[in-house]
């Protein structure tokens, strides 16, 4: 279970392990570990900040308990959804999800229904979760995507470019799985800085809809590794990537001219 990865361009190599240790017998994988992590971190910032964004502790943590579960069942659904022939002849393996399998686009949308079926039993408003929730994925987006390194997956077509990975002895391919965590890290740095002065509760979670749209539609169109749209040569999660990034630049725009408009009403009213 050891992958050796290398980049030529840059001398570097790695020889790695998929199993970090075992207990009782059992293996413990460095992505399962390194997903974790990313959870944890993101996690420990909500709470840093949760005051900033009207919510407490408690509510996090209330949220997560019911939005966790359903990013891990939506997760693998979504995966399965697509790849189902892997699953046909032997349904009692869609539950074998530590063999692998699952999709980030299927965690956010049972993440993102977890807050809601929580806020609407707490009568509470989802836009204050859905804020912070946004820079939290991008920390565990961008701290996950190594998970995919370790596994010697995730990666682009073949390339010649400096940065170039080479698994084994095969051919060099673009590191997807690092584009995406390079994208994610800049974006949560930008958004971390600007939601101290967001204009709308909201925005930052817009904002980072279409900030992993543009992001992902690109770098998955590069992927070798994609799920196709039900047997057709649509990539499933570049489409949606579009498709939510077109809707984020709506909604933002139409937003940004609310506040603006009222910004003109107050100001005429004023004088």
């Amino acid at each position: 279970m050891k992958n050796h990865i290398a980049f030529p361009g840059l001398g570097l190599e790695f020889t790695l392990s998929r199993v970090a240790f075992e207990i009782f017998g059992r293996p413990i994988y460095w992505y399962a570990i390194i997903i974790a992590s990313g959870f944890l971190l993101a996690v420990f910032y909500g709470f840093h900040r949760s005051r900033e964004f009207k919510l407490s502790e408690d509510n996090i943590s209330g949220m997560l308990t019911v939005a966790v579960p359903l990013a891990i069942i939506s997760a693998r659904a979504y995966y399965v959804v697509f790849e189902f022939d892997k699953y046909r002849d032997n349904l009692i393996s869609v539950l074998y999800i530590w063999e692998g399998g699952i999709a980030i686009y299927g965690a956010i949308i049972g993440a993102i229904a977890g807050a809601y079926i929580y806020c609407r039993y707490k009568k509470m408003s989802i836009v204050h979760f859905l804020d912070i929730g946004a820079l939290g994925l991008m920390i565990g987006q961008a701290i996950g995507r190594w998970g995919n390194f370790v596994n010697a997956e995730a990666y682009g077509g073949v390339t010649s470019l400096p940065w170039r990975m080479q698994i084994g002895n095969g051919a060099c391919v673009h590191p997807t799985f690092l584009y995406e965590s390079l994208w994610n890290a800049v974006g949560f740095v930008i958004l971390h800085f600007y939601s101290k002065n967001r204009r709308f509760d909201g925005e930052i979670f817009w904002l980072y809809v279409l900030w992993y749209g543009i992001g992902r539609a690109i770098i998955e169109g590069l992927r070798t590794d994609s799920l196709y749209f039900f047997g057709t040569g649509i990539r499933t999660s570049q489409a949606l990537a579009l498709i939510t990034a077109i809707v984020a630049t709506v909604v933002l725009i139409y937003n940004y001219k609310r506040i603006k408009s009222e910004v003109k009403t107050n100001e005429c009213s004023n004088n």
